[in-house]
């Protein structure tokens, strides 16, 4: 039977320009448990690591205008906070591999909400270059406790605003645009696709649409 390590972080944590915490390699991804977690204005936590699932329970989180939550290389992220104090401008942002957002599954009971910006975007591909297609966007699931105040998506400049941006990578990409960074890349090298690593040319196809879930925990 496989088990999962559990890690267990306590006491107020208060952060600096930027904080990385590693993942450990772990057969089901990484648990942690953070007692408290507090973002001072424009502070910003990044999660990262060799694993791609995050499993991650707050107990309490104060975040203050413009920080950031941040995940990279995380295909998925559980995010599960008790009590959540979130004022302007905060954003969780979520990066995964091969160019594609990462998938938000968020459980959370807000006391404050200013406004939440929430980005598991695709990115684009580098066609030309060795890298993978145009990235997919990820889903986001996003369900709150309905004993408070609801939050909305239409009204940006009034309260308790919620905005999901989790679009596909390559919309913004044309193929003239990729065609003469291709043949320009060829101009310049030598004879042949040697210009281009291991002759790849990806396509200006978009990545997957992703899916989004706002609502009240029922």
């Amino acid at each position: 039977m496989k088990t999962i390590k559990f890690l267990l972080i306590t006491g107020t944590i208060l952060f600096g320009p930027l904080n990385l915490v590693h993942a450990q390699q772990k057969t089901e991804g990484e648990v942690i448990h953070v007692q408290k977690l507090t973002l001072d204005k424009k502070k910003k936590q990044v999660y990262q690591g060799r694993d791609s699932v995050l499993t991650l329970y707050i107990d309490t989180l104060v975040m203050k205008d413009n920080s950031t939550l941040q995940f990279f290389g995380k295909k998925d992220v559980n995010l599960i906070v008790k009590h959540a104090d979130i004022a302007n401008d905060v954003a969780f942002l979520g990066q995964g591999i091969k160019n594609n957002g990462t998938n938000f599954n968020i459980d959370i009971d807000f006391d404050k909400l200013g406004s939440l910006y929430i980005v598991a975007r695709g990115q684009n591909a580098n066609n030309g270059s060795k890298t993978f297609p145009n990235g997919d966007a990820g889903n986001v699931t996003l369900v709150y406790e309905s004993d408070g105040f609801t939050p909305q998506t239409t009204n940006k400049k009034g309260k308790h605003y919620i905005k999901i941006d989790n679009t596909e990578g390559g919309l913004n990409v044309t193929p003239t645009s990729e065609i003469s960074n291709i043949y320009s890349r060829i101009a310049l090298s030598a004879p042949g696709l040697r210009g281009l690593p291991q002759g790849q040319i990806y396509s200006g196809s978009p990545g997957k649409k992703g899916e989004v879930v706002v609502k009240a925990k029922e």
